[in-house]
């Protein structure tokens, strides 16, 4: 069962059944988008039917190449933007662990950090990026989080990192 207690805003907590085990926190930031890709699919696809109608027309008037191109274009839009919409990131917390799954446009790259060893930064206010380091490493993790909003995570992560 997932729970999420009032010290976690952006994580959630399952308790394990084991008890030696402890519990396992997940963050999971997903990029905001006002369509989905299925969506943006079918909206690509009417917006192809519209052009061939308009394609269709300017044929006669001898102007298809225009059409093409434009018909490229688009396309190549769409699919730069659908190729980013289900990017996410991924941060575990689980038997002494910390680990980090970032997808981004369908490639995953995953870091892990042993909860002792792992640094938080930023520790001030001024919007960057959440650098998460350890034994050599570092990803920048809160991409999907708007720039006010990743100190309170940066420091969530901090605390379950102590506590949990």
């Amino acid at each position: 069962m997932l729970q999420s207690p009032p010290a976690f805003q952006f994580a959630t907590l399952s308790a394990n059944h084991v008890p030696s085990q402890g519990s396992v926190v997940l963050w999971r930031l997903k990029r905001h988008s006002l369509i989905s890709p299925a969506q943006l699919g079918w909206f690509y696809l009417s917006l192809c039917l519209a052009c061939l109608g308009v394609a269709a027309f300017l044929s006669s008037q001898n102007a298809s190449v225009v059409m093409t191109f434009a018909l490229l274009a688009i396309g190549t839009a769409f699919v730069v933007y659908s190729r980013h919409a289900g990017d996410t990131e991924k941060i575990v917390l689980q038997d002494g662990q910390l680990v980090i799954e970032l997808e981004t446009a369908g490639r995953t790259e995953r870091a892990a950090f042993n909860r002792e060893w792992v640094r938080i930064e930023p520790k001030n206010e001024d919007g960057s990026l959440i650098e998460v380091s350890g034994q050599g490493r570092s990803v920048r993790v809160g991409r999907h989080v708007r720039p006010e909003l990743r100190p309170l995570l940066a420091r969530e992560i901090r605390f379950a990192l102590r506590t949990c």
